[in-house]
C-alpha cells in the first residue's frame, strides 16, 4: 500500500471517530430532559408574538395556536436525525390532534431545500422557515449551541413542559403527549 492510501485511509479513520463522538454525544445529551431556561416566560412570549413564512411563502402566526399543546421541532434539511424525527412526529399530530396538540417545524434551513424536502416527504404540520428569527427563538429557549434536533413543548397554559436537545423518539414522545395531555 502506498504512503499516499495510508495516510488517505488514516484521515478517514479521524474524520469517523470525531463524528461518532459528536454523535454519541448528542445521544447522551438527547437522554436527558433538559432543564426549562430560566426566562421561559419570556421566551414563550415572544415566541406567540412573532409569526414565520411556512414553506408556500405564507405568514403563520404563532399565536393561532395558542391555548393548544403545542410541539416546536426545530430542524433542517441537513440533519440526518431530525430527518428521522419528523415520520414519527407526523403520526403523533394525526393521533393528537383531536386532544389539541399541535406540532410545528422550524426549520433552520433555505427555503429552497425545505420546499424541495416537502416536496418528497409527507409531512402533516406547518414547515416554517426559520432564518435569523427562527435562530433567535431556538436561543430564547435555550439552544445556544444551536444543536439540532432540538424540540419545545409548550403547554396550553403557555408553560414550557419539555426541552430537548436531540432525537425524541416516537415511544418517548408519546408517554409524555399522552400524560401532558390527561392533565
Amino acid at each position: 500500500m502506498s504512503r499516499r492510501s495510508t495516510v488517505l485511509i488514516g484521515l478517514f479513520a479521524t474524520i469517523v471517530a470525531i463524528l461518532a463522538g459528536f454523535y454519541g454525544l448528542s445521544q447522551r445529551l438527547g437522554a436527558i430532559q433538559q432543564t426549562t431556561p430560566a426566562s421561559a416566560t419570556t421566551a414563550v412570549e415572544l415566541f406567540f408574538a412573532s409569526a414565520l413564512d411556512d414553506a408556500r411563502g405564507q405568514r403563520q402566526a404563532f399565536s393561532q395556536w395558542q391555548g393548544k399543546t403545542l410541539v416546536v421541532n426545530f430542524w433542517a434539511t441537513w440533519c440526518p436525525p431530525c430527518l428521522e424525527e419528523i415520520p414519527s412526529f407526523s403520526r403523533l399530530q394525526a393521533s393528537y390532534a383531536a386532544k389539541g396538540v399541535q406540532f410545528v417545524g422550524i426549520a433552520l434551513d433555505s427555503l429552497e431545500r425545505v420546499g424541495a424536502f416537502s416536496e418528497h416527504q409527507a409531512v402533516s404540520y406547518p414547515l416554517l422557515i426559520g432564518g435569523v428569527q427562527g435562530v433567535e427563538l431556538a436561543q430564547q429557549f435555550g439552544n445556544a449551541s444551536l444543536g439540532l434536533p432540538y424540540t419545545v413543548v409548550i403547554g396550553p397554559e403557555r408553560d414550557v413542559r419539555l426541552v430537548r436537545m436531540g432525537p425524541l423518539s416516537e415511544v418517548e414522545l408519546d408517554r409524555f403527549l399522552r400524560i401532558t395531555t390527561s392533565r
